[in-house]
């Protein structure tokens, strides 16, 4: 009767720390077990150097959403990013997407600078403003070159 009251105990244990382990991995993942309320937009860029799915969407240093998905727009060769952002986040008509990178050689992101319109995007919409990533290594070559205005 002691070793099944172990048995059980120790199962329990084990049970207990694989779900905490399948916890643990979801959020650093930072993925969702459920659908979510986030609202997708779009955003095209003639080049996103850098730019991960996963990488954050941030209006004023704050986290509002997510880069869902990255891909090739045929049509127009440019990079067609949908970004999902938290719902009871508006984002105007007219505020510019740019994308930026933390510190020198850290992660991109993508940063939004909300506009003065009073129409809001609603889903699948597109930002029509965009920035493109700053190419560093460009930049210091044209400088070496002696090209840079």
């Amino acid at each position: 009767m002691r070793s099944v009251k172990l048995e059980i105990s120790v199962g329990l244990f084990v049970l207990g720390g694989l779900l905490a382990m399948g916890w643990l991995s979801v959020k650093l993942a930072r993925m969702e077990m459920v659908g979510s309320d986030n609202v997708p937009l779009y955003a095209h860029f003639s080049s996103i150097s850098g730019l991960k799915t996963g990488a954050p969407v941030e209006i004023a240093g704050v986290e509002v959403g997510r880069v869902d998905d990255i891909h090739l727009d045929m049509k127009e060769y440019e990079a067609k990013v949908r970004l999902k952002i938290h719902p009871n986040v508006p984002i105007q008509e007219d505020a510019i997407a740019s994308i930026r990178t933390k510190g020198l050689i850290g992660e991109r992101y993508i940063s939004i600078s909300p506009g003065a319109s009073e129409t809001v995007l609603s889903a699948d919409q597109t930002i029509i403003q965009t920035e493109p990533a700053i190419n560093f290594e460009e930049l210091i070559s044209q400088f070496v070159h002696g090209s840079v205005e």
